[in-house]
């Protein structure tokens, strides 16, 4: 006899979080900022693609937001194509980047890796929401969100282990390639994820979306320095050994692994604090390591690393709340559209600041960014009903 929903959510739900988390690492954490951290090694073995390093990120960026708009459509009705999408996408670009000697070759294939996650992110929150237990659905949701940490600490463990940046990114795709069937296995057989979890006609408001999804662009263009040219930066200017570069997206990944308690900060002090706390972080970590690059001081550069970390994971931990909060019927449609907008931010951000680093120095540039992540913290508590973001309410809602 088939299992009904409440079978479903009376097991451990938290192992199919887990399965996400790792998909999440996979074309998050490797696929999609694994370019940022192995740019300065590019820049040395491929030295034909240093040149295109900032435009690769304006295309990974753009691409994810391309797949977000299509899982926007999709993924509340077939979260686990969305699922399998990812992994194909991530895969496919993991292996390109592997061998890409050429440039246009390299953009390609990053702007096809990029896309793993544009599927990935949407199609778990449905997947999660139905199998966690509605008291552990938004510390599931965390978790998931989590892995990019998880996978950025693994791509920072893999970068000095292995012999060339060719092998790494073989390495990689082979998890994304195993994540993705091992995260659709456990519900491929869910009756409620194959029903359209709202009538095709229901209305539906834009409005709840609007001011987290302008702050999302502003946080995102802030937040592309670090992802984009951090490490470059860092290596360049002398204040870390360029063997040293993992180190530095470890100690990132180990700040944003904080990310699993957004679920925990937004139910006690409401999504607006909760993204101006993280958004703070994010400008903090961005004018810290511009001072780290000024002054030569590493350990600057590794709590910056950490802190930016903490701060990143914790706005995109709130955008997936936030979304669950207000557009509860469809949260993986709402989730693609904050996405969307972080990514727009982060690949308007990623070509800003390559034009801009031709002309200022990255003092400038982290100043810069440090006040775009303000900016991007302070939108929220413009608009909106206080009363809406209220820690009861978005207990409840979540």
């Amino acid at each position: 006899m088939p299992r009904t929903t409440a079978d479903h959510r009376a097991g451990s739900g938290l192992g199919t979080a887990v399965a996400g988390m790792a998909l999440i690492a996979a074309t998050y954490g490797m696929a999609r900022f694994g370019v940022g951290l192995f740019a300065p090694e590019l820049g040395v073995r491929r030295p034909e693609l240093a040149g295109v390093l900032g435009w690769a990120a304006a295309a990974q960026f753009t691409s994810y937001a391309l797949a977000a708009a299509v899982a926007a459509r999709s993924a509340d009705r077939h979260p686990r194509a969305g699922v399998l999408l990812a992994g194909v996408t991530a895969t496919a670009g993991c292996l390109g980047v592997a061998v890409a000697a050429d440039p246009v070759v390299f953009v390609i294939a990053v702007f096809v890796g990029g896309m793993g996650g544009g599927f990935a992110s949407p199609a778990l929150v449905p997947i999660v929401d139905a199998v966690v237990s509605r008291r552990a659905a938004a510390t599931g949701q965390s978790l998931v969100n989590s892995g990019t940490a998880v996978g950025v600490i693994g791509a920072g463990v893999l970068a000095p282990l292995v012999p060339s940046v060719g092998l790494a990114w073989v390495v990689m795709a082979l998890v994304c390639a195993v994540a993705a069937p091992a995260t659709w296995y456990p519900v491929r057989a869910r009756a409620d994820l194959a029903a359209p979890r709202r009538a095709p006609d229901a209305p539906r408001s834009w409005r709840p979306l609007v001011v987290p999804g302008a702050a999302a662009v502003v946080a995102g263009a802030g937040s592309a320095l670090i992802w984009t040219f951090g490490p470059l930066a860092v290596t360049g200017a002398g204040v870390v050994d360029a063997g040293g570069v993992g180190g530095l997206w470890i100690a990132l990944g180990l700040g944003g692994v904080l990310g699993t308690l957004t679920g925990v900060v937004v139910e006690r002090w409401g999504r607006r604090r909760a993204w101006c706390l993280c958004a703070g972080a994010s400008a903090l970590a961005g004018a810290g390591l511009a001072l780290s690059v000024g002054t030569g001081a590493a350990w600057v550069a590794y709590a910056c690393m950490a802190v930016f970390g903490a701060g990143y994971l914790g706005l995109s931990g709130v955008l997936v709340l936030w979304s669950r909060q207000v557009w509860p019927d469809a949260a993986g449609a709402g989730t693609s559209v904050l996405f969307i907008a972080l990514a727009v931010g982060q690949a308007a951000g990623s070509a800003g600041f390559g034009v801009l680093g031709e002309s200022v120095g990255f003092g400038t540039l982290g100043l810069v960014a440090a006040g775009l992540s303000v900016l991007g913290g302070l939108i929220p508590s413009t608009g909106g009903s206080p009363a809406l973001d209220s820690p009861k309410s978005a207990a409840t809602r979540s």
